[in-house]
């Protein structure tokens, strides 16, 4: 007998708004679960503020404190519910089974088109809606017209695997139309075709200079660029990864402390599943000052300790990175015109991190800042690939562009939106 589907996610809601819930899973194990619980947490606009996990390697036991926003209905608690049951192997599965089942289907692409009349903040409150209907975008093409209108191809999928029916497209448009009002001239919802594929081949080159900028893993290298710029930033630079291998006769210890960000526990958790490292036990203890403490008793993926000195440092440096930077953002000039690029690893399963293009339409919003086109693309260096998103700001009387100052204020707006400070 296995256990029941409502005893595999448990969530404890607080008794008032905003207080700490407790979501806890207890279901078999599988490589990169984890991760893939905290991706779905981050997507939701949790914040994780303690947790603890434990698994045999055939059984996982996870419990996690979060902290729910205001966007937290009852109805988005029962699809939380259901998207991390959803990535739980079944508690009656075969480990042949837990194998197969991690090699989902493909989800079909859609795409929605729509042209309206511009204006401030358009591109974020459209991002809004497909956030609140948990619709995942996968490529983005945004045109403006000399003539102050705008033409959107988002490529979208459905979390909850429904936009195949008439009923989730017109919802869908509804929600639209009632965001963009009298200013949406048309809005179509169909299946991609070849224009998917064509969008992600003709995405825009980088610079050589660009691409190093964006896409270093040395840090001494990128510590060097314009990542934190605020004098209140320069905590950053201070992370530590120490491996103990005495502790434990049969699991190496990596001893992680660094600054508290959004998306860390995820970041941590990809981190490992991309390089084969295995949780068998990890603490992710409170916040304390603005920083966190990680234990993790791991082993590699065969089983064993990780006693390599040469794979210990590479490991220890990788997680430095991915804690210091895992969302890389800078600006650029491209002739007259001024661009914002945003990039973050992509994990080794193809998908990218959630909320990144919602995170950066609130931020311009809040500064004022009109996006003349956007696009979404990945790029692929020697060890692994990237998801790149560029935004062509349109330079105005309230916010001028052509200053050092107002550049250095939009990254640091944005990277402080991005890492939820």
């Amino acid at each position: 007998m296995g256990l029941p589907n409502d005893d595999v996610v448990l969530i404890e809601k607080g008794k008032k708004p905003g207080e700490t819930c407790v979501i806890t899973i207890n279901c078999p194990d599988k490589t990169g679960l984890g991760c893939d619980l905290c991706r779905i947490i981050l997507e939701f606009g949790l914040y994780i503020t303690k947790g603890d996990v434990s698994t045999d390697g055939r059984w996982c036991y996870i419990v996690l404190w979060v902290i729910p926003d205001s966007t937290m209905t009852g109805e988005r608690w029962a699809s939380l519910e259901e998207r991390l049951l959803s990535v739980c192997p079944s508690c009656l599965a075969s480990f042949y089974y837990i194998q197969q089942s991690s090699c989902s289907t493909q989800t079909p692409v859609y795409l929605l088109k729509f042209c309206c009349l511009d204006r401030k903040g358009l591109l974020h409150d459209v991002t809004h809606v497909l956030f609140d209907l948990e619709l995942t975008i996968q490529r983005v093409k945004v045109m403006t017209t000399p003539d102050d209108k705008v033409m959107d191809l988002f490529f979208i999928t459905d979390t909850l695997e429904l936009l195949h029916t008439k009923k989730r497209q017109d919802e869908t448009c509804e929600r639209l139309n009632a965001v963009l009002g009298d200013s949406c001239i048309s809005c179509e919802l169909q299946l991609a075709g070849p224009e998917y594929e064509a969008l992600q081949n003709g995405a825009s080159a980088l610079t050589d200079a660009e691409s190093e900028e964006l896409f270093s893993c040395e840090l001494p290298e990128m510590e060097t660029h314009t990542h934190s710029l605020s004098p209140d930033l320069t905590k950053l630079k201070q992370a530590t990864v120490k491996i103990d291998n005495s502790l434990s006769p049969g699991h190496t210890l990596f001893q992680i402390r660094c600054v508290d960000q959004k998306g860390l526990l995820y970041d941590i958790m990809r981190t490992s599943k991309d390089c084969d490292v295995q949780i068998s036990y990890g603490r992710y203890s409170s916040s304390v000052k603005g920083y966190r403490d990680v234990d993790l008793f791991t082993v590699h993926k065969d089983g064993g300790k990780i006693n390599d000195p040469e794979k210990q440092n590479a490991l220890c440096a990788r997680l430095k990175v991915e804690m210091l930077h895992p969302l890389r953002v800078i600006i650029t000039n491209r002739g007259p015109d001024t661009e914002l690029l945003v990039a973050n690893p992509v994990e080794t399963s193809g998908k990218g991190r959630p909320c990144v293009f919602y995170d950066v339409t609130i931020a311009l919003k809040l500064l004022g800042i009109c996006i003349f086109s956007a696009e979404i693309w990945r790029h692929s260096t020697s060890d692994r690939q990237w998801e790149v998103y560029r935004f062509l700001l349109d330079d105005s009387c309230e916010f001028p562009l052509a200053s050092c100052g107002a550049k250095n204020q939009i990254v640091d707006r944005v990277r402080r939106t991005l890492m939820g400070w």
